[in-house]
């Protein structure tokens, strides 16, 4: 596996030359908004994370970056993990860290490609999500595709003194949708 394409977005390994981006990503307030965060790190963890500490691309734990065709710019990061075969579930993340491509269909796109990947390629029967109910354009990106909602977790993500409830969301194979 090179790299996925969807209409929009290419998507590829993560490599260590993507530490900065994914520093500065997670040190931006906006960007991390409706994700759990974790304490801070430098640059260099970041780096060795990406480069020594993580390990490599498998079945069970999938890091892509998320690539903008037109100009092969790294705008953010998408994930599928906790597979494992017998089961055929993975969970998804995804973020985009360069906030000027938010609300242009970049997300959606790579949604769809990296579900696609995970039916086609992975087999997998179903792929879950957690999402803030806030986070309004994320949770219509994730039914653009076929998302639907399963449940809703109450008062489960913190934030600024505040508690949020979160959904739950599925995509089984063959529900997702091209438009």
């Amino acid at each position: 596996m090179a790299t996925m394409l969807g209409d929009l977005v290419r998507l590829r390994a993560m490599e260590p030359s993507d530490a900065e981006a994914l520093w500065r990503w997670n040190h931006d307030p906006e960007v991390m908004r409706w994700m759990q965060d974790s304490h801070p790190q430098s640059l260099a963890q970041v780096t060795r994370w990406l480069g020594e500490e993580r390990g490599r691309n498998e079945y069970g734990d999938l890091l892509l970056g998320v690539e903008v065709q037109a100009d092969d710019k790294l705008i953010g990061l998408v994930r599928l993990h906790g597979a494992e075969p017998e089961l055929g579930i993975a969970e998804l993340d995804i973020y985009l860290g360069e906030r000027n491509y938010w609300g242009k269909g970049y997300a959606t796109d790579t949604v769809r490609t990296v579900c696609r990947y995970g039916f086609d390629k992975m087999r997998l029967h179903k792929i879950t999500l957690t999402v803030v109910t806030e986070n309004e354009a994320a949770w219509r990106a994730y039914r653009k595709v076929g998302f639907v909602q399963e449940g809703r977790l109450r008062e489960v993500f913190r934030r600024d003194g505040r508690w949020y409830d979160q959904y739950t969301m599925g995509l089984l194979a063959g529900e997702l949708t091209d438009a």
